[in-house]
C-alpha cells in the first residue's frame, strides 16, 4: 500500500504593518478545523467501527488505485470518477494523520486565509488529482492503493512560497503573512529563504525515493512522486488560484486600519 505523504513528504513593494498584532498559535481558520476533523473522523471509523473485509472495500472504494485507469471504464464501478480526491482523506495511522495534519497546519492556514474557502477547495481537489495522477504516471497499471493528504500538503507548501516570505528579508508572521504581495517564480526562487526551504523539502524526498524512512512512515511505500509532482503544481500554478493583486491590497489596507 503506497501511502501518499506522512508517509511523509509580485505584485507591488513588498511592504508590511509595522507592528502585526500577536496571533495565537492554534487560532485556525474555521474551514480547515473542519477538514482536520474530517479526516480524523474518516480514520477513527476506518480504524475503529470497520472489520477487516470492510475496511478493505473501503479502501477500495475511495482509495486511488493507478490500475483503475489502465481498465476501461465501461468495465468498473464509479470509483475512478471520486478516488483522485477521496484518497487525500485517507491515512494509514496516527503518525500518519498527525505528520499531515501538522504541516497542513502550519501551511494551510496561510494558503486559506488568502484564497478563501472556495479557492482552497479548489486547490485542494486539483492538487490532489494531480499528485494522484503523476503518481500513476510513473506507476501505471500499479494495484497498489494510495493513500493520504501529503500530496495537497506540498501544493500547499509551494503555494506558500510563493507569497508568506518576505522578499526583502524578515521572518514569516501568521498574522500578515497571507497579505504579502503575490512573488514571480523567478522572485521566489531568488528568496534565500523559500530556496533553503525547498532544498531541504527536495532532500527529504531524495531519502525517502532511495528508502531512507523519515517520521511520518507508517510502514508502506511512500509516494514520494506524488509528492513532487503536488509541489511543483503549488509553486508553479499558484497565481491562477490567487486572489488579484488589487484584492490583496485592499484587505492589506483594512488590516493595518484595524
Amino acid at each position: 500500500m503506497a501511502h501518499d505523504e506522512g508517509d511523509i513528504p509580485g505584485h507591488g513593494e513588498n511592504t508590511s504593518p509595522a507592528a502585526p498584532p500577536k496571533t495565537p498559535v492554534f487560532n485556525l481558520p474555521g474551514a480547515l478545523v473542519a477538514i482536520l476533523a474530517i479526516m480524523v473522523a474518516v480514520h477513527l471509523i476506518a480504524t475503529y467501527l470497520l472489520s477487516d473485509e470492510s475496511y478493505g472495500y473501503f479502501l477500495f472504494t475511495f482509495g486511488f488505485i493507478p490500475l483503475r485507469y489502465a481498465i476501461p471504464f465501461s468495465q468498473q464501478g464509479l470509483e475512478w470518477l471520486w478516488t483522485p480526491v477521496t484518497y487525500s482523506f485517507l491515512h494509514g495511522g496516527i503518525e500518519h494523520i498527525l505528520f499531515n495534519g501538522l504541516w497542513l497546519m502550519a501551511f494551510g492556514a496561510p494558503v486559506l486565509r488568502r484564497i478563501g474557502t472556495l479557492r482552497f477547495i479548489l486547490l485542494w481537489c486539483v492538487s490532489a488529482a494531480v499528485s494522484a495522477f503523476g503518481h500513476a504516471w510513473l506507476h501505471w497499471g500499479d494495484e497498489t492503493v494510495l493513500i493520504g493528504a501529503s500530496g495537497v500538503v506540498s501544493a500547499l507548501m509551494g503555494a506558500a512560497c510563493r507569497f508568506a516570505f518576505p522578499a526583502r528579508g524578515g521572518r514569516y508572521h501568521p498574522s500578515i503573512g497571507h497579505l504579502l504581495p503575490r512573488q514571480s517564480i523567478l522572485q521566489a526562487l531568488s528568496n534565500r529563504t523559500v530556496l533553503i526551504f525547498t532544498l531541504m523539502w527536495l532532500l527529504g524526498n531524495v531519502l525517502i525515493a532511495v528508502g531512507i524512512p523519515l517520521f511520518g512512515d507508517v510502514g508502506g511505500e511512500v509516494a514520494w512522486d506524488a509528492h513532487i509532482f503536488g509541489f511543483m503544481l503549488g509553486f508553479l500554478f499558484f497565481a491562477l488560484f490567487d486572489r488579484s493583486a488589487r484584492s490583496h491590497a485592499d484587505r492589506q489596507q483594512n488590516h493595518s486600519i484595524d
